[in-house]
């Protein structure tokens, strides 16, 4: 058997009133956030993409900061997922009575913290180290997906700010620690033929 934590007690009435809401909103409101819960971690993909390809042209030792942000990104996932399995807090839509725009998952697909929160922060922490321009948009942007998560049911609040906490402050020390060591690296890949493809215009 199991044990599983719930976290209704911690704010459920504010899921409620969040799903609450979704429910009796417009159509095209709930797709549009039902969209971008499911496919919007693209976008920080998109934005770091451009990120490196604008390193490149700062130089090769900027160029692999940039590289830095999926591995970054990579970490902080495994570090949310082994939080996920240490508390082992069941989906609001398996402790409460409630209609959600989601699916509910399965039992054992725990909640805490939330993953796409823990994602989305990351890299938009990571990405302010690259470029305060596209920080900027991926804070916004996590902050949209945090939202969307509630809305469509699949957390509750308090998951989203522990997987947006967690996900930042692995980024920001994975970054720090990057940033020491990229001038080495750089010097590293620089005249192998990856390093010329990767770090340089």
């Amino acid at each position: 058997m199991i044990l599983a934590f719930d976290g209704s007690s911690i704010d459920g009435s504010g899921y409620s009133d969040v799903v609450r809401l979704a429910q009796h909103s417009p159509g095209w409101l709930d797709d549009t956030v039902s969209a971008w819960s499911t496919y919007g971690l693209a976008a920080f993909a998109v934005l770091a993409a451009v990120g490196w390809w604008r390193a490149r042209h700062a130089g090769a030792v900027a160029a692999v900061r940039a590289l830095a942000v999926p591995v970054v990104v990579v970490v902080a996932y495994g570090v949310d997922a082994a939080v996920k399995l240490a508390v082992r807090e069941d989906r609001p839509c398996q402790s409460m009575r409630v209609r959600t725009l989601e699916a509910c998952p399965a039992p054992g697909d725990w909640s805490f913290p939330s993953n796409h929160a823990a994602i989305a922060a990351a890299a938009a922490v990571a990405l302010l180290f690259v470029s305060r321009r596209l920080g900027a948009v991926g804070v916004v942007a996590a902050l949209a997906m945090g939202t969307s998560r509630v809305w469509v049911g699949a957390h509750y609040p308090h998951d989203v700010l522990a997987g947006l906490i967690v996900g930042g402050l692995v980024a920001w020390v994975a970054m720090l620690a990057a940033l020491r060591r990229s001038e080495a690296l750089a010097r590293w890949l620089t005249g192998r033929r990856l390093g010329a493809l990767l770090l340089t215009s």
